[in-house]
């Protein structure tokens, strides 16, 4: 499978940039997860819930279809660190006024500057928190 991993990634980078591109072009919307869930619970607007579903229905075609392995979940830590990093996670989402997938993805590829500094800041963040886990602690 190590083989052919450069080329599904490839295709998955290809598919999700697509599907963010269609959503700006069709609806006129950012492909930001955290606001298209968070705009599903708030509203009733059909396209939000049809899109979390299309999330849910390609990771499960990958698993069914062997193209994808379910993670490894005993290297997780604690459920209390997850929910903590899961909390955190969602108050910087909110502090960002957008997660990874808004900034990361469909910021850069509009050239916007607040998602390269936010980017830039997950990013960041994310290697110094693997140094200090992973060297200092």
């Amino acid at each position: 499978m190590f083989e052919m991993q450069w080329l599904l990634s490839l295709l998955g980078g290809a598919l999700v940039g697509s599907a963010a591109l269609m959503l700006l072009l069709v609806n006129g919307r950012i492909a930001g997860i955290s606001g298209i869930l968070a705009g599903a619970l708030q509203s009733r607007q059909l396209w939000r819930w049809v899109f979390l579903l299309g999330l849910g229905a390609g990771a499960w075609s990958g698993f069914t279809l062997g193209l994808a392995e379910m993670p490894d979940f005993t290297a997780l830590p604690s459920w209390p660190v997850v929910a903590l990093a899961g909390l955190l996670v969602g108050v910087g989402t909110r502090l960002a006024n957008g997660c990874t997938s808004g900034h990361g993805i469909c910021g850069l590829g509009r050239l916007s500057p607040r998602s390269m500094v936010a980017t830039l800041t997950f990013m960041g963040v994310a290697a110094l928190t693997v140094f200090v886990t992973h060297h200092l602690l």
